[in-house]
């Protein structure tokens, strides 16, 4: 696998896949600290400029949706829920629950989470945008201020997406 790093208003965002696929997206480890790519990848900035251009126009307001070749590790039941993820419309949001049932398993909520906790492609497949069920933040890969910050720059208001 490959690895390269894009700029975010979240901190160097870490790309990873071969070189037709983005498979991995990692957020930065901490403040002002890179994401770690696995010891075996290589380094190759030649690579993902589609997505690194998606991504910057996505921060930019200027992009809803990503058109990328993604190649995501998962089971047949978390790719379900990715793809249940990326139906999830731009500014809106989604329960754990209305996800399950979205899959027709309504009581699979929990499995839901999990996946959704497992989901190697945030902001692309918009794990983000699923809340529990009192629409209260719950935990994202990211940390919760990038959940609220990725929420906002969605938000029809954009002018407070910072906050």
């Amino acid at each position: 696998m490959f690895y390269s790093f894009a700029p975010s208003p979240l901190g160097e965002l870490l790309l990873a896949g071969c070189e037709t696929n983005l498979r991995v997206i990692r957020f930065p480890a901490g403040t002002g600290t890179a994401a770690e790519p696995d010891p075996e990848w290589q380094r190759r900035d030649d690579v993902f400029g589609a997505a690194k251009a998606q991504l910057a126009e996505y921060f930019a307001g200027e992009r809803r949706s990503f058109s990328l070749p993604l190649a995501p590790k998962a089971t047949p039941f978390q790719a379900s829920v990715l793809q249940a993820l990326q139906a999830i419309p731009y500014g809106e949001t989604r329960s754990y629950g209305d996800v399950a049932r979205s899959l027709g398993r309504p009581r699979a909520v929990r499995a839901v989470g999990g996946a959704n906790a497992r989901n190697p492609l945030p902001i692309v497949i918009p794990c983000h945008r699923v809340v529990g069920a009192d629409g209260r933040m719950t935990g994202f890969g990211g940390g919760l201020p990038a959940k609220r910050y990725l929420l906002g720059l969605e938000r029809p208001d954009r002018a407070n997406a910072a906050g």
